[in-house]
């Protein structure tokens, strides 16, 4: 075989590998996204439906069965006060809408939390506390320096003393 050809069909059958693992890689890439789209799209069929539900609940008024109302504690009420009367009604929250109160206000917690860690691991807080923190390396630094020689010139003056007193 002449080596042109043979060189020819060399590059042939690698631009046809090339090709059939592209495609294979294409079509395994195309499957996945596909049933992650179907996993999605299931999710929010899912979360739908839950959103009905609780807009379904919400609309109609909670029924008590219980109609009596405990007291946790004792809060605001003096010693004076006769024990066996019953306290004032405290006012009754619908347990949706404490439920609602209480998802809301974990959600503003969370949303100050990331937004103070987003301003404190902020590039200029960090080069500002990198700054204060090498000037007070310096200072504690020069501090003790001049400790060490403060306790030299003692040391010095009480061995020049006893030697004089001798």
């Amino acid at each position: 075989m002449d080596l042109p050809v043979l060189a020819t069909l060399v590059v042939g059958a690698v631009l046809l590998v090339a090709v059939v693992v592209l495609t294979v890689a294409l079509v395994r890439t195309r499957a996945r996204t596909t049933a992650a789209l179907a996993a999605a799209r299931a999710d929010v069929a899912a979360l739908a439906a839950q959103v009905h539900d609780i807009e379904r609940r919400l609309a109609r008024p909670a029924a008590r069965t219980d109609e009596r109302e405990y007291v946790v504690t004792v809060l605001g009420r003096d010693e004076a006060d006769d024990p066996d009367e019953e306290p004032a009604a405290a006012p009754v929250v619908p347990a949706p809408l404490f439920a609602d109160l209480v998802l809301r206000e974990g959600a503003v917690q969370a949303a100050s939390l990331a937004a103070g860690l987003r301003r404190a691991l902020a590039p200029e807080v960090r080069h500002r506390i990198r700054f204060e923190m090498r000037r007070e390396v310096k200072r504690a630094r020069k501090q003790r320096r001049a400790d060490l020689r403060q306790a030299k010139r003692e040391l010095g003056d009480r061995q020049r003393s006893g030697r004089q007193a001798a």
